[in-house]
């Protein structure tokens, strides 16, 4: 059976395709086998191979990153422009953690 085929034309940004063909390299394969890879699984399963998600905020790195340390839930004070401001004195080791890491 002849297949024919066509071309299709993309425009990434050359850091992603540098790095990615570096990965699909150490596989064994190229970004034509695997973009045809990825197609064919889209086909196959009806949908994208994975789930595509949205970013979190900063607030929301900052509120999973407290959540996970051992720090006491706290509200966030803001200033004026909207900035989180944490007291050194009312919350100590949440100030120590900002600071510190």
């Amino acid at each position: 059976m002849t297949t024919t085929k066509s071309t299709l034309n993309i425009k990434i940004d050359k850091s992603v395709k540098e790095i990615a063909a570096q990965l699909l390299e150490s596989m064994g394969l190229d970004h034509t086998t695997a973009i045809d890879m990825y197609y064919r699984q889209i086909i196959t399963e009806r949908r994208l191979p994975f789930q595509p998600t949205s970013s979190l905020t900063l607030d929301e790195q900052l509120t999973a990153a407290i959540k996970a340390s051992n720090i006491p839930e706290v509200t966030l004070e803001r200033d004026e422009n909207g900035n989180v401001v944490i007291d050194r004195d009312k919350h100590p080791e949440m100030y120590d953690w900002a600071v510190n890491g």
